[in-house]
């Protein structure tokens, strides 16, 4: 299965646009290579939050990660040859609730295609409510440290001091450019033959930036990629103090993010924790889901957790 829509066909991109909007919100998107790393340890970082217990040896985690976060649900159910097994498959029918009542599941090493009903004969695992994947966070946070991260390369390359030299021909050309062999060597005195000078005696070179300070803002990017991950860290439920506030912070503030820190990934949770109730009662399994870093201790704790990126920018 490939889930970050990679695929060997040659397509056009109105194909490329209709198939990546499921995942991809309609924002400037950036070089293919660099988003894709970010999104690779993104998508490791939601990995990051939970820690499953009692995964059956037989499973592959791997795929069991990939299939939960990024298709949003997996089906559980036995298998007469491989016994109680997780696999991706896709949604169908519509119960009372206007919820989806059966479960089409198929392997190339399955002998037939399975249309199980859910609750009776599959147990079903989702990520969220909606039944829906995190490939759209990961995707809208990697195109921005992506877009970030081509500014900051972008700009230490033109923030170079640079000279520009004028010459009227080759050997001139040559000339300056020897002349800048030696400076650039550290040399002590450089001569060089008037020549190089205009009528007036003016050298005929000038510096193209003479202001380098005025033109470097790859340490502010570096700060704005940063300011990116506090907003990821936050979306996925990984404490940070996501704030710009120079002074000590309230502990009021710092629970109130703490608080909307851990909103989404509760509910993530709280339905994961569903599903692999139905399914332990189903098939006696002992599956758990849990946060890997619980927190410990009271306000001084959390004070003392806080990011210190903030206080350094004082």
């Amino acid at each position: 299965m490939n889930y970050f829509g990679f695929n060997n066909l040659p397509i056009f991109n109105d194909a490329i646009g209709m198939y990546n909007s499921k995942i991809d919100p309609s924002v400037s998107h950036t070089d293919s290579t660099l988003k894709y790393y970010f999104m690779k340890y993104l998508l490791e970082k939601i990995f990051s939050v939970y820690e499953f217990k009692g995964l059956p040896e037989q499973w592959d985690k791997s795929y069991f990660l990939y299939t939960l976060f990024c298709w949003g649900y997996l089906g559980i159910f036995e298998h007469k040859n491989y016994g109680v097994i997780a696999q991706h498959g896709t949604l169908n029918g519509r119960g009372l609730f206007y919820q989806p009542t059966h479960f089409l599941c198929s392997n190339p090493l399955f002998n037939k295609s399975y249309n199980l009903q859910i609750n009776k004969e599959c147990a079903l695992v989702k990520l969220q409510p909606n039944y829906s994947g995190v490939l759209d966070i990961v995707s809208y946070y990697a195109d921005m440290l992506a877009l970030s991260s081509e500014s900051a390369s972008s700009n230490l390359i033109n923030s170079k001091l640079a000279y520009v030299f004028m010459s009227n021909d080759k050997a001139q050309a040559e000339s300056f450019k020897k002349l800048f062999d030696k400076i650039a060597s550290n040399e002590c005195a450089v001569f060089a033959d008037k020549k190089l000078f205009n009528e007036d005696g003016e050298p005929q070179w000038i510096q193209f930036n003479q202001n380098l300070s005025q033109t470097y803002i790859a340490d502010k990017i570096l700060l704005d990629m940063a300011k990116w991950m506090d907003m990821f860290n936050s979306e996925i439920g990984i404490p940070n103090a996501n704030t710009e506030k120079k002074e000590r912070m309230l502990s009021d503030e710092v629970n109130a993010n703490n608080v909307d820190t851990k909103a989404k990934a509760e509910l993530w949770l709280e339905t994961m924790k569903e599903g692999f109730k139905k399914a332990n009662k189903m098939y006696g399994t002992n599956i758990s889901v849990d946060f890997r870093f619980k927190e410990e201790g009271g306000e001084a704790d959390e004070f003392n957790s806080i990011n210190t990126r903030s206080l350094q920018l004082q």
